[in-house]
């Protein structure tokens, strides 16, 4: 068997759409993927349990709202410790493999390594995944099959909005644990709102996001310890009037971690989501739309 017929009975990532967008907002949730292809857990040594460890659980349901406000919602079925669709096509660990890797790869980023490349090598507290080397064929197949795919159907998504308002933004959504902690005192944030330290959004736009949820009486931190990931920094382009931003949100507010199930507090940050969606598309067009072109 291989990576193709993985996803035959479930696809690999899915699109909900309204009949007509009605905004200039694209939603993406990356890592909410809880489909665990029956040939993938027989390769790891990890239990069904506990290679759940890196799932942004739920975090495509807590943002189908925006779909009712026509906004479209791309959310992948492969779960993250299958593919991170959240990084360079080829960001491998070369200890991961029977094979050399092409040239092309990166080998050498801080992301694979702290073992979470494109194939990860790890999820959780630092668990292996596998315990014994895969075939390069293996990673190939699901960066052929699945990643590309996946980035191609976001890339129409983002192209499609920019042609129809004149520009467009990508909310990129997942959930940090309950024990990060920022700051000098440890607060835990709610919320982190990241824009590439300013690369990848508006300024408007990020102060807009931070102060949606400061009013509804969440604690927001900005850009640490989560700036974006390789989505983040790649889409946006705000000169372009392309705009990107990463929200992470505190898994305490609404699921056990322990279990996976979700709390009482489920159904209201469900709502308060849907609040915050409806109201970051009411910023003006004025902050979003592409830079003039510089006079020579």
């Amino acid at each position: 068997m291989t990576a193709s017929e993985d996803f035959v009975s479930v696809p690999p990532f899915c699109v909900a759409e309204a009949a007509e967008q009605r905004v200039p907002f694209v939603f993406n949730s990356p890592h909410s993927g809880r489909y665990y292809p029956n040939r993938f857990l027989a390769m790891a040594k990890l239990d069904a349990e506990t290679i759940r460890k890196s799932e942004d659980c739920f975090v495509d349901e807590l943002f189908n709202g925006a779909v009712r406000l026509g906004a479209p919602l791309l959310s992948a079925n492969f779960p993250r410790a299958y593919l991170d669709v959240n990084r360079e096509p080829w960001e491998l660990d070369p200890r991961m493999f029977a094979e050399p890797l092409p040239p092309f790869a990166n080998i050498r980023s801080p992301r694979v390594a702290g073992g979470l490349g494109t194939v990860p090598r790890l999820v959780g507290e630092g668990l292996d995944i596998y315990g014994r080397r895969l075939p390069l064929a293996e990673a190939a197949q699901r960066i052929e099959l699945f990643y590309k795919p996946y980035h191609e159907t976001l890339k129409r998504l983002i192209a499609q909005t920019h042609a129809r308002f004149g520009h467009a933004v990508l909310i990129d959504c997942h959930s940090m644990p309950a024990s990060i902690r920022v700051g000098d005192n440890g607060v835990r944030p709610d919320f982190i709102i990241g824009d590439r330290f300013g690369a990848s959004a508006s300024a408007a736009l990020t102060e807009h996001a931070i102060n949606i949820l400061t009013e509804m009486g969440y604690a927001v931190a900005h850009n640490k310890p989560y700036a974006g990931g390789f989505i983040t920094e790649h889409y946006g382009r705000p000169a372009r009037g392309l705009h990107a931003l990463q929200i992470e949100i505190n898994r305490g507010l609404y699921m056990n971690e322990r279990t996976y199930q979700k709390t009482g507090g489920f159904a209201a940050l469900a709502n308060n989501l849907t609040r915050f969606a409806a109201e970051l598309t009411t910023l003006p067009d004025m902050y979003l739309e592409a830079a003039p072109l510089a006079a020579e």
